[in-house]
């Protein structure tokens, strides 16, 4: 899964550069001002769990536990849900859109918490 995890990270990362930099040059003739600041912000939340991936894929070189993939999933889960309800949102401008929003963030969340919950079980400080 490691090797797997890195690969999706790094798709996940190119991607974030991409519409990053989309958002910062070609947005603007497609939609208004506030809904690129939520476009920018379904970015910068996929940055911000491209690096947890890359952590929970590094973790698991010293951590044994099935918490670091559920994690794993939490965080893609997270990054489609949340930050894909944003960019489509910011595209469409269809509000509903934003209902699903709060499920990928409870993803995030639930991500973090096992992480954490791995980190804290591991026995040793060999990190």
């Amino acid at each position: 899964m490691k090797k797997g995890l890195f690969m999706l990270a790094a798709i996940s990362g190119f991607l974030a550069v991409a519409l990053g930099a989309f958002a910062a040059h070609g947005l603007k003739a497609v939609t208004t001002p506030e809904l690129i600041k939520i476009f920018d912000v379904g970015v910068e939340y996929q940055f911000y769990h491209t690096f947890a991936l890359i952590a929970v894929a590094l973790a698991g070189h010293w951590v044994k536990s099935p918490l670091l993939n559920w994690a794993a999933w939490l965080f893609i889960a997270g990054i489609i849900l949340f930050s894909g309800s944003l960019y489509l949102y910011a595209f469409s401008g269809v509000k509903m859109l934003g209902m699903i929003t709060p499920f990928g963030g409870f993803c995030f969340l639930l991500g973090w918490a096992l992480l954490a919950s791995s980190m804290w079980r591991h026995r040793s400080d060999d990190l």
